[in-house]
């Protein structure tokens, strides 16, 4: 379990063939599943998950979106950076870069929302309980690039 507050979690992986179209290029819609692997990864830094067994708190995503800079092909090693943006009462915000060799692929961003789930109720906003809150801190702000902030 960590000590210290998570703020960004780096993950590599590998690009697999059902990951791509015809031509060997990754799908558009694999990037969002990429951000949300490295998110997960993160909150298991943190010593958490993101959905424990017996959970009554869930964290529905309300905004998530990509930019492509360069394709991502089969095979190919890459690198997925997410980092905490912000954190309010309700909500924990992403910025996503996923790279390779250094060359910015795509950006992305998601914010999630806490909210308690319980049996024969409707899904209700909540408050970030305080062990979350203790376990993730937002990053730290970057230096501008030649290229503009770098998520």
């Amino acid at each position: 379990m960590s000590s210290a507050p998570v703020c960004e979690h780096r993950l590599t992986r590998r690009v697999q063939f059902h990951e791509t179209d015809l031509a060997g290029v990754v799908h558009f819609s694999r990037f969002f599943l990429y951000m949300e692997e490295a998110e997960h990864a993160l909150w298991r830094a943190a010593g958490l998950s993101i959905h424990p067994r017996d959970a009554e708190t869930v964290w529905p995503r309300v905004q998530a979106s990509f930019e492509f800079h360069r394709a991502l092909r089969f095979e190919e090693e890459f690198e997925v950076r997410i980092r905490i943006e912000a954190i309010d009462d309700k909500t924990v915000s992403y910025a996503c870069v996923v790279s390779r060799d250094g060359a910015k692929l795509a950006t992305g961003r998601m914010t999630i929302a806490c909210a308690s789930l319980r049996p024969n109720q409707p899904m209700r906003s909540a408050a970030i309980p305080e062990a979350i809150r203790e376990r993730l801190a937002v990053a730290p702000p970057e230096a501008s690039t030649s290229e503009g902030p770098r998520p």
